[in-house]
């Protein structure tokens, strides 16, 4: 960061915003809530903190940012999980919650132009009222923002079927650091005329800049959603059981959440959710099928699930009955939310792995935590159809020693063993930078590096997030 005259940049803030009364906050009237998010990281005061209500005041402020030197850090819901919307000192806080609503439904279309800074559960209900759905659904919907989501690629629970928030994007509108307005707002499916520049922003983190609006693809609400929860005889069938299901039903699976033991028992035994199994079992599912065709689309699971079960990939199965068991269902899947309350101190895990290396990946990753530490609990999940794995890591003899960095080498070593990502959902952000290359060849976060020292040459946007430093235009191979 440049050396700035502060008192000046607080001057000129106020100046260019003086017809803004709810525009800036500063200090001791910044919301806690704008000085951390979900990564639990040691807060941090900003600058200011901005709430927008317009296009105008987002590149009004970004050029008057970019002019000074000052760095500026978006912030959708904060429900992010590796510090991207952590502020930096010094920082101006974008905050888009006043940048919020549904703007347009096109329902012969199929599309919906939102700001920012809607929640997605608003969105997914506007969807809903029109006969049409948003498919991008996660634990976090209450709160969580399109912005946050497009910025971080968010994935969530039926990517298996309808793809993560890349997929469900036609168009953006983008702030850029120096204040410009990209508007790549495009309806068209088809568009080859060039680079599609909105994709340089879907999963930047807000490191190159603000995204203001979007143009979603809605897709049409199906007829039937069947849920089940399926347990197994050993996590090994897990992968030969998404692969039956697919090959049975195709493209109607909308969701496979694999559950492995160790997570089911912590559910039922701390977070208080009742199992509907008599006994325990090797694994578990839950599943989700979504189709148009009331008449046959329980038939069709059914056969699968009977037919799974006696080639001996599943041991029970209980299909939901009513709305109120398929709530019952997905809260045991989604208590997982609970857990630090319950249990204290802990170290959550998000990556990728090649599905038919899920289980020797928890495995092998298990296997070092639990040599180095007899004590560890460990917690192993995901959305196994599209290679999303969770482990939950606690270490009840070892916080004293803070082991996080040596519990990140081990299970971060794992994925690299197995040619995974160590992100699957929440981006890079501060948390996760160290373990980049892990993941991507030099070439490639050289040619990234490249990418921002274009867009933001002044280093404003973010920054520290993603990369350790930006390289400038002369150091970049």
């Amino acid at each position: 960061m440049m050396t700035r005259d502060i008192s000046q940049v607080v001057e000129k803030l106020r100046t260019a915003f003086a017809d803004d009364d709810a525009m800036l906050r500063w200090g001791a009237d910044i919301p806690v809530k704008h000085c951390s998010d979900w990564t639990r990281l040691p807060p941090v005061i900003p600058l200011a903190l901005a709430r927008p209500r317009t296009t105008e005041q987002v590149s009004r402020l970004l050029g008057l940012c970019h002019e000074t030197g000052t760095p500026v850090v978006p912030q959708g819901g904060l429900t992010g999980l590796v510090g991207g919307a952590h502020p930096v000192e010094g920082c101006v806080a974008i905050s888009m919650e006043r940048m919020s609503g549904v703007e347009e439904i096109d329902a012969a279309a199929g599309t919906m132009t939102v700001l920012a800074g809607t929640p997605l559960e608003q969105a997914q209900a506007a969807a809903d009222a029109v006969g049409l759905m948003f498919p991008l659904d996660l634990g976090a919907r209450g709160s969580c923002t399109i912005g946050g989501n497009v910025a971080t690629n968010a994935g969530g629970n039926r990517v298996i079927a309808y793809g993560p928030t890349r997929n469900q994007v036609l168009g953006l509108e983008v702030v850029l650091a120096d204040g410009s307005v990209l508007q790549s707002m495009n309806r068209l499916i088809k568009d080859n005329t060039g680079y599609d520049l909105k994709h340089l922003f879907i999963g930047s983190e807000g490191t190159l800049g603000i995204i203001t609006r979007a143009i979603l693809s809605l897709r049409p609400q199906p007829a039937t959603t069947i849920t089940a929860l399926c347990a197994l005889p050993s996590a090994e069938a897990l992968v030969p059981s998404l692969a039956a299901l697919r090959s049975r039903i195709g493209p109607s699976l909308s969701a496979f959440e694999a559950m492995w033991p160790d997570f089911w028992q912590v559910i039922v035994a701390q977070a208080g959710r009742k199992s509907p199994f008599a006994r325990a079992h090797g694994a578990y599912a839950l599943i989700e099928m979504s189709g148009f065709d009331c008449e046959r689309d329980e038939d069709r699971l059914q056969i699968a699930l009977s037919d799974m079960l006696e080639a001996g990939l599943l041991s029970d199965v209980v299909v939901a009955q009513t709305s109120r068991e398929t709530g019952d269902f997905w809260g045991i899947r989604e208590a997982v939310g609970e857990l630090r309350s319950l249990m204290g101190s802990l170290i959550s895990f998000d990556v990728s792995i090649p599905a038919q290396s899920a289980d020797a990946f928890v495995a092998t990753a298990v296997a070092a935590l639990e040599k180095r530490w007899p004590d560890a609990t460990h917690l192993a999940y995901g959305h196994l159809g599209d290679n999303n794995i969770h482990i939950i890591v606690r270490v009840p003899s070892a916080f004293d020693e803070q082991p996080k960095d040596l519990i990140n080498e081990i299970v971060y070593d794992a994925v690299a063993r197995f040619r995974g990502s160590v992100s699957a959902e929440h981006g890079i952000g501060l948390t996760k930078k160290g373990f980049l290359h892990l993941s991507r060849s030099p070439i490639e976060i050289a040619t990234m590096q490249a990418v921002k020292a274009t867009l933001d040459p002044r280093g404003i946007m973010n920054p520290g997030k993603l990369f350790d430093r930006r390289l400038s235009r002369e150091e970049i191979p």
